[in-house]
C-alpha cells in the first residue's frame, strides 16, 4: 500500500534561533515603537520616533503627522532587527532580565549621547525635560528586556532540548 503525501502529515521546518531572534527584534521594534508613539501622543515625551528617524533628515509636512509616525515605527522595527542581531551575537547565553535591562540602558546612552548630533531635530539631553528622559529610558529598558529575555529564553530552551535528546540517545544506546 502506497503512502499518500497528505498535507496534514507534512511538518514545517522549525525556525532557527537566529530567525527567531530577528523576528523578535522586528516585533519588539514595532511594539515598543508604538508604545513610544503613544508616550509622545500623551505628552510623556517631547520627542517622537518621527523626530529621530524622519524629521532629522527630511523637512516634509507629512513627517509631522500620523503617516510620518507610522513610517517611523516601521523603520524602527526594521532597525530593531539589527539591534536584536547584535544581542544574539554577544549576549544570547546570558540568562535573566539583567542583561536585557543593561542592554536597553546601553542603547539609550548610545542614541542619546553618541548619535544625538546626527539627529538634528532631537534636542540634547541637557535640553530635554525630565519626563522625556525618564520615559525614553524606561521604554528602552523595557525594550532591551524584551529583546534580551526573549532571545536568551529561546537559546536556553534550545540548549535544554539538545541536552535532553543527548540524554535520551545515550539511554537508548
Amino acid at each position: 500500500m502506497k503512502k499518500e503525501k497528505l498535507e496534514q502529515n507534512e511538518h514545517e521546518k522549525p525556525m532557527s534561533l537566529l530567525q527567531k531572534a530577528l523576528l523578535t527584534g522586528f516585533i519588539g521594534g514595532i511594539f515598543w515603537g508604538l508604545l513610544g508613539s503613544l508616550a509622545y501622543y500623551f505628552h510623556f515625551s517631547e520627542i517622537s520616533h518621527a523626530t529621530f528617524t524622519l524629521r532629522s533628515f527630511w523637512q516634509a509636512n507629512w513627517t509631522a503627522g500620523l503617516t510620518g509616525e507610522m513610517v517611523s515605527v516601521l523603520l524602527i522595527g526594521v532597525f530593531s532587527i539589527l539591534i536584536a542581531y547584535i544581542y544574539y551575537l554577544l549576549f544570547k547565553k546570558r540568562e535573566g532580565m539583567i542583561p536585557g535591562i543593561l542592554y536597553g540602558i546601553a542603547i539609550w546612552f548610545i542614541f542619546m549621547y553618541f548619535f544625538n548630533p546626527m539627529f538634528v531635530a532631537v534636542p540634547s539631553i541637557a535640553d530635554m525635560n525630565i519626563d522625556t528622559v525618564i520615559t525614553t529610558i524606561c521604554l528602552l529598558i523595557l525594550y532591551g528586556t524584551f529583546i534580551g529575555y526573549s532571545i536568551s529564553f529561546e537559546y536556553k530552551s534550545l540548549e535544554d532540548m539538545k541536552q535532553q535528546r543527548k540524554e535520551n540517545h545515550s539511554q537508548n544506546a
